[in-house]
């Protein structure tokens, strides 16, 4: 995992595969950005940065109702 020096924090391409490889190993997984940042101890900017890469990427899509979820 590539870490931050200063920090040791892992760098936002590892919280994308991190991300990836929860959503392709539990199908039907449907998360908030809330609850994602609760599971993996994100602060908010990262979060929404991830998210909004993963749905650019077209790798997940959002519901209406803020959930995130593989299409």
């Amino acid at each position: 995992m590539l870490v931050s020096e200063s920090t040791m924090e892992p760098a936002i391409e590892d919280w994308l595969c991190i991300v990836r490889g929860e959503f392709q190993e539990v199908p039907g997984l449907y998360l908030t950005k809330a609850q994602a940042r609760r599971l993996w101890g994100l602060d908010i900017a990262t979060c929404d940065a991830l998210f909004d890469a993963l749905v650019d990427q077209r790798f997940l899509a959002l519901t209406p109702g803020g959930q995130y979820f593989r299409p």
